[in-house]
């Protein structure tokens, strides 16, 4: 295994430890981000990620304009119900590709660990919660296979290496029922915004972190 092959490995390996301790009462901080015309990453090319960044300084997310034909079941543990969930399960990420993962709506915080991405908003990969979304018939929720992360400091290089456009999250943009044309339309979004636009300090700064 090549030096490469292990930090790719290590930094999902984090990222998912992070998402499993996720603390719901977290303040929110969502953003979508929107790859650049020129992004050409097959993992990310015209894609729109809603991601929310950790107290560790990692993000996380989910590509949100990706659907599959994958089978719900192919996903689930034998116990799991599947539900009446009828929506596409979408492909979420590089990472963790057969891992799913949820982003739901609720006015309460969920007693399982997730993360607070907007109001009223969490994301979740615990299997508590997608046994109650999945047990639920009034639930909305939308299944994604896998998760994009990026490390502490990785995503702040790809800002500067100018990959992406920034623009403020949405749920309703989430569940959009129809996701094709959603990438074009939010580049133009973007591509109108003023230039001095910053991206959220939070997600533009890390703690130095040795060794990573």
């Amino acid at each position: 295994m090549n030096a490469l092959v292990r930090c790719v490995l290590l930094a999902g390996g984090l990222i998912a430890a992070a998402i499993a301790a996720a603390q719901p009462r977290d303040p929110p901080n969502g953003i979508f981000l929107v790859a650049k015309p020129g992004l050409l990453d097959p993992n990310f090319r015209q894609t729109v990620v809603l991601v929310t960044q950790a107290p560790d300084f990692s993000t996380v997310g989910v590509i949100i304009n990706r659907p599959t034909r994958l089978d719900l079941k192919s996903l689930l543990p034998d116990e799991f119900p599947a539900g009446e969930y009828r929506d596409p399960v979408f492909f979420g990420g590089p990472v963790m590709r057969n891992a799913l993962v949820a982003v739901f709506r609720s006015e309460t915080a969920p007693a399982a660990p997730a993360f607070h991405v907007l109001k009223n908003l969490y994301l979740t990969m615990h299997p508590e919660n997608l046994r109650m979304l999945l047990g639920s018939g009034a639930a909305r929720f939308r299944l994604y296979a896998g998760f994009s992360g990026w490390a502490p400091r990785q995503l702040q290089s790809e800002f500067e290496r100018d990959g992406w456009y920034v623009l403020p999250a949405d749920a309703d943009t989430v569940f959009r029922s129809n996701m094709e044309g959603l990438w074009q339309e939010l580049v133009r979004r973007a591509e109108r915004r003023p230039v001095g636009t910053r991206v959220p300090e939070r997600q533009r700064k890390a703690p130095p972190q040795a060794g990573l």
